[in-house]
């Protein structure tokens, strides 16, 4: 097994609450208890990551290198590269967004501007496999990327026809990456994208 073939747990933004509602409401406490259990879920996820070696310094140096590779080759429609740096589902659903976009726009410039604005873990999830052996389990880490980036989509005679490459857009983006924790040599690899 590469991968559970599914993103675990999809983050998705909450409206913040206001005191008086958080602590004096049926509904805020509510809230609070699934924001505390959450929190533990991904203090217990990153505790066993530790175990292997991680360190988050190391991880979002690797994790912008992952993100600038992968939209580059979704940028430039390379599909055989692609497959390495994605899971299977993601390679799937990828594949049909490049065939999609080519059928509109012939070529595409893509370029992420360095240093990045911010990167931040938003959740961590562990997936256990095997309910007899703890070890046996993947690892999911939900990433913000805020980076500029410059954009510009050209038609078949070349002409640009979306984006301006000479402007820098601010973009702001979540990225789900995976890491299996019991097999040798796993690396991590893009398993998911959460619309914003």
């Amino acid at each position: 097994m590469t991968s559970p073939g599914f993103v675990y747990e999809p983050y998705a933004l909450r409206e913040p609450i206001p005191f008086w509602k958080r602590y004096f409401t049926r509904t805020g406490w509510k809230q609070t208890k699934e924001d505390i259990k959450s929190e533990l879920k991904s203090a217990y996820a990153i505790a066993k990551l530790r175990k292997t070696g991680y360190s988050k310094q190391k991880f979002y140096k690797e994790a912008v290198e992952l993100y600038k590779e992968i939209s580059t080759l979704i940028a430039n429609g390379d599909k055989t590269s692609l497959r390495k740096a994605v899971t299977e589902n993601m390679f799937s659903a990828l594949k049909n967004e490049i065939k999609q976009r080519e059928s509109i726009w012939s070529k595409v410039y893509w370029e992420l501007v360095e240093p990045i604005v911010k990167i931040r873990t938003l959740r961590a999830r562990l997936i256990g496999v095997d309910k007899n052996d703890l070890n046996k389990a993947f690892i999911q880490l939900t990433l913000e990327f805020l980076t500029k980036e410059k954009f510009e989509a050209y038609d078949s005679k070349g002409a640009v026809v979306a984006g301006d490459k000479t402007k820098e857009v601010l973009v702001r983006s979540i990225w789900v990456f995976e890491k299996s924790l019991f097999h040798s040599g796993a690396h991590w690899r893009l398993c998911g994208r959460i619309k914003v």
